[in-house]
């Protein structure tokens, strides 16, 4: 069975200026896609299955991403369902010259395993083998029940 750590997956996207809005930081749409991309890598990862985006929760933009600075996005699962695999994003603004970073949003997402048929199929149950994977998943399971 996979566990949490390899399920996690860390990416960053420079931020140009076909990525801003008219305030010159980055456009809201183009962070939800790359979260839902990343999530649903993760979850794939998991599942070893195509995963589909059932649900994406709330998302507050906390901060914006100025152009040249670069959205950080991290993903891992963190809980399953019979077919559905629950993946935990948060974004950070990363400034490469001086490696400082801010949270910027978040969010916990839910993708479905489906098959060649776009059918739903089983995925398996979530395990974690180190403690930093366990504080992951704790912390997105305390995290998701005080939304």
């Amino acid at each position: 069975m996979p566990t949490v750590l390899e399920t996690y997956i860390e990416n960053r996207w420079m931020v140009q200026p076909n990525h801003s809005n008219h305030l010159g930081s980055t456009h809201g749409g183009n962070v939800l896609k790359w979260m839902d991309e990343l999530g649903a890598m993760s979850a794939m990862r998991f599942a070893g299955e195509t995963c589909v985006t059932a649900r994406m929760d709330q998302v507050n933009f906390k901060r914006p991403i100025p152009v040249g600075d670069t959205a950080l996005i991290e993903a891992f699962v963190y809980d399953t369902g019979e077919t559905s695999v629950k993946v935990r994003l948060r974004v950070a603004r990363e400034n490469l010259r001086t490696g400082e970073t801010e949270s910027t949003a978040e969010s916990y997402s839910v993708y479905v395993a489906v098959d060649e048929d776009r059918n739903p199929v089983p995925v398996p149950d979530v395990t974690t083998e180190t403690e930093r994977g366990e504080q992951l998943r704790q912390r997105a399971l305390d995290g998701e029940a005080n939304r």
